[in-house]
């Protein structure tokens, strides 16, 4: 399963939008902003592909967010596309 990343400015917006994303019965958790991507304020959402119609709607509402990221898994680890 893909996973998918909403990455913030701010801490705060992180945790905002995970809330508004559970209330909206889609499974997100805040994690760690990967330092291979180099942005962000250090913490990102994440959560499973499946719920990405929803869930860019309400991601792209706060005005610290960054982007979406997939994060693909391959033979030499894990890799980040920007949707």
């Amino acid at each position: 399963m893909t996973e998918i990343l909403a990455v913030f400015r701010s801490r705060t917006q992180a945790l905002e939008c995970k809330d508004r994303l559970r209330a909206c019965g889609v499974p997100a958790e805040v994690t760690a902003t990967p330092s291979e991507l180099k942005i962000g304020c250090g913490f990102s959402v994440k959560f499973p592909q499946a719920a990405l119609g929803r869930a860019r709607h309400i991601a792209a509402g706060g005005s610290s967010f960054y982007g979406l990221y997939a994060i693909v898994r391959g033979a030499g680890g894990y890799f980040y596309r920007r949707l």
